[in-house]
C-alpha cells in the first residue's frame, strides 16, 4: 500500500508518498502558493493538487499532522488549518482514510527524541529512505516523516 504524508502550510505544502513494506520513495515535492494570491484561490490549488497526486498514485492513507497551536503564534495554526481542510477534504472526496499524528509523536518515532530538530528529522528520514542527499525543504522531510511514522505506528498496533 502507498502512503501518502502532507505537511500542510498555505504558503508551502509538502507531500510525500512511500511504498509501505520497502519503504520506497515513490514522489515528493512541495505545491506552492503566493501570498498575494486570494485565499480562495490558494486553497483551490493546494485542494486541486493534492487530489491530482491522489488520483496518480493512489495511495491507501494520507497522513497529516495534528494542529498545534501555540499563544504566540495563532496566526500560524489558523493558517495552517485553511491547508489541512483541503487536504481533509481532498481524502473525504477521494474516499481515502485519514490519520492525525501529533507533531511530537512523529519526531519520537522517526528520531526517538519527541522534540527533534528539523534537521534531526531529515537525517533519519534520509537514513530510512536509503536517501542520496536529506529530503529539501523541511516541508517534505517532514510529510515523508509523517508517512514513514503510519508504517512504524500501525506495525506496533
Amino acid at each position: 500500500m502507498r502512503i501518502l504524508g502532507i505537511d500542510p502550510g498555505l504558503g508551502t505544502t509538502g507531500y510525500g508518498i512511500i511504498e509501505e513494506r520497502t519503504f520506497k520513495l515513490i514522489e515528493a515535492g512541495t505545491i506552492k502558493t503566493h501570498a498575494n494570491t486570494p485565499i480562495q484561490s490558494r486553497l483551490k490549488k493546494i485542494f486541486d493538487a493534492i487530489s491530482e497526486i491522489i488520483e496518480e498514485h493512489e495511495p491507501g492513507v494520507l497522513v497529516l499532522e495534528k494542529i498545534y497551536s501555540h499563544y504566540k503564534h495563532p496566526t500560524t495554526a489558523i493558517l495552517m488549518g485553511h491547508a489541512r481542510a483541503a487536504a481533509c477534504l481532498a481524502s473525504g472526496i477521494h474516499e481515502i482514510r485519514l490519520v492525525n499524528y501529533p507533531s511530537t509523536k512523529i519526531k519520537k518515532t522517526i528520531t526517538g527524541n519527541g522534540h527533534a530538530s528539523k534537521e534531526q528529522v531529515q537525517r533519519m528520514v534520509q537514513n530510512i529512505l536509503k536517501l542520496k542527499d536529506p529530503p529539501e525543504p523541511v516541508d517534505v522531510s517532514d510529510a515523508l516523516a509523517m508517512a514513514i511514522s503510519y508504517c512504524y505506528m500501525e506495525k506496533i498496533k
